[in-house]
């Protein structure tokens, strides 16, 4: 199984980035996993909707390449991380995954925006989207929760102690 993340950013807070990968690392064992980071666009303060809807265009732009990359293989299935998205239990999210390998998915793509969110044709791009919650939190979170679901969904899917 192969497993990507395909994001809008990056981390500069060291202890985000050491949370991701010490999950990512633990998950190595299951999946080849990897990140492409994609540049996101300043955000003026007190941006108007017009302006915070270019920002997501031109984001979505970025990340609907790396979405292409992968595209070609009819193997590949992308989440993406949004807020009306469909909701489970950890139980629940490692069944899903379970079943998409069963499906003939052997590539996973999450995908997760930048403070604004996806845009519009990431979210028509997506396969699926996935809910953490109504509440928003920082994409930079969101990556590690992200992180530590999948490596959690994997653990739960191995009958291991570490959901426990």
């Amino acid at each position: 199984m192969k497993i990507t993340l395909a994001v809008v950013g990056k981390i500069k807070e060291k202890y985000w980035n050491m949370a991701i990968e010490e999950y990512t690392k633990r998950l190595s064992r299951y999946a080849s996993v990897s990140i492409c980071q994609t540049a996101d666009e300043p955000t003026p303060d007190h941006a108007s909707p017009a302006q915070e809807l270019q920002i997501k265009e031109k984001e979505g732009e970025r990340l609907l390449r790396e979405i292409g990359k992968y595209d070609r293989s009819a193997d590949t299935y992308v989440i993406a991380l949004a807020i009306d998205g469909r909701s489970y239990d950890s139980v629940g999210f490692s069944k899903h995954l379970e079943s998409l390998q069963v499906k003939g998915y052997s590539h996973i793509l999450f995908v997760i925006g930048g403070s604004l969110g996806l845009s519009d044709a990431v979210l028509r791009r997506a396969d699926e989207k996935l809910s953490f919650s109504a509440m928003t939190f920082p994409h930079h979170l969101a990556r590690v929760l992200l992180a530590e679901q999948i490596y959690r969904a994997y653990q739960i899917n191995r009958g291991s102690r570490y959901h426990k």
